[in-house]
This record gives C-alpha cells, sequence and structure tokens, in this order.
C-alpha cells in the first residue's frame, strides 16, 4: 500500500483560508492559526448577515409604507388590512417605492383600501 503524504492538499488549504483573510488587521492575514479563527467567524458574521439584510429592508419598507399613510389619514395596520379586505395584492417592497415615488399613486391605493 502506498504511502500518503500531505503536503500538496495541506498546503492548498491553508492557501485557500489565507486568501479568504486578505486583508485583515495584522496577524489574522499572515498567521494560519490566527486567520483559521477569523475566516471561520467572517463566515458566520456574513452568515448571519444575509438573514439581517432581509429583516432590515423590511423594517425600513414598513416604516416608508407608515409614514406615507399617516400623511394620508391613516395607519399601517389599517392600511394593511383594507387592502387585504380589498383583494389588492400588492407587496411590501413595491407599495413603499410607490409611497416614496409617486405620492399620487399611493394616495389611490389608500383610498381604494378605505373605500
Amino acid at each position: 500500500m502506498a504511502r500518503i503524504k500531505r503536503a500538496v492538499n495541506s498546503n492548498k488549504k491553508r492557501r485557500k483560508v489565507l486568501k479568504l483573510a486578505k486583508g485583515y488587521y495584522g496577524a489574522k492575514s499572515k498567521q494560519y492559526r490566527a486567520a483559521t479563527e477569523q475566516v471561520a467567524r467572517s463566515l458566520r458574521y456574513a452568515y448571519e448577515g444575509r438573514k439581517h439584510r432581509k429583516r432590515d429592508f423590511r423594517r425600513l419598507w414598513i416604516t416608508r409604507i407608515n409614514a406615507a399613510a399617516r400623511m394620508n389619514g391613516m395607519s399601517y395596520s389599517v392600511l394593511m388590512n383594507g387592502l387585504k379586505k380589498h383583494n389588492i395584492t400588492i407587496n411590501r417592497k413595491m407599495l413603499a417605492d410607490i409611497a416614496v415615488n409617486d405620492a399620487a399613486a399611493f394616495a389611490k391605493i389608500v383610498e381604494s383600501a378605505r373605500g
């Protein structure tokens, strides 16, 4: 049975980690052990950040819709309930975009939710 030497694979593994750690401060970008820890932590942060981005955007859209709805004399929850009752299906992203860029169209949407 042939003997397996790991030199090439272990060097590849180290290079991959150090490439991911490029730009980190001090030893974290130079030393394999420090880089491994920081890369693992950074990848966890990136994973969480992808989840947080979705939450943050939804919160922003709701805030914008609420502000525009209150300018038209209605609260966010009443507006969304009215839209649901009148079978008007428009997502919060588009509703927020309309609220910011086209106040007249948003006012019509609020009136249709009221009526």
